[in-house]
């Protein structure tokens, strides 16, 4: 029994080493692209990242969240701000930020709550209500959380997530971020 439960987490380990460092975010500078009441038809651009909403299960219930127009979760970043993004390089790798090829992002209609921009080092990256948005390469098909929780700091972009720019999971409890600087995922 042991033996499997190794073999299980080795991928597990991989991930978590991948995003042990973190570089910050060159410029960090908040641009003020803000979507406000983009419908889905309306703003789609090609190349203009879109968001659409769909349904996952958190700690045992069902939750509306954000997703990519093919339905795969995006999360947010604890330690991340409105005017800096934190996951780049290796972690980028693993959690790939929704970056803005062109025009503005694109939200559904009645989305509550801003869609918007930071620039750092992955581009120019989408954020809601100033968190910047990334997927989780653990996550391989359309509904899956896996990335829910990870490492206290990775939580589901929920639809109404309080503004800011990390410090509460979207479950609602306390989370610390940190001002240590330079700290890893």
């Amino acid at each position: 029994m042991m033996r499997k439960t190794w073999v299980l987490a080795l991928p597990l380990m991989f991930l978590l080493a991948a995003c042990g460092t973190t570089a910050s975010a060159a410029g960090g500078q908040h641009h003020a692209k803000q979507a406000g009441s983009f419908t889905s038809s309306g703003a789609a651009v090609s190349g203009t990242a879109s968001v659409a909403i769909g349904m996952v299960t958190v700690g045992g219930q069902s939750e509306q969240v954000l997703t990519t127009p093919s339905g795969r979760t995006l999360y947010y970043f604890t330690p991340d701000t409105a005017a800096k993004v934190t996951c780049s390089g290796a972690c980028a790798k693993v959690w790939p930020p929704l970056v803005l090829g062109s025009g503005r992002p694109s939200a559904p209609s009645g989305l509550a709550g801003t869609l918007g921009t930071v620039q750092g080092a992955n581009g120019l990256q989408v954020t809601y209500n100033g968190h910047p948005l990334y997927a989780f390469s653990g996550d391989k098909k359309p509904g899956q959380a896996n990335g829910e929780g990870l490492q206290g700091k990775w939580y589901v972009a929920a639809v109404g997530l309080a503004s800011g720019g990390g410090g509460t999971s979207s479950g609602g409890s306390s989370s610390s971020s940190g001002s240590s600087g330079g700290s890893g995922w």
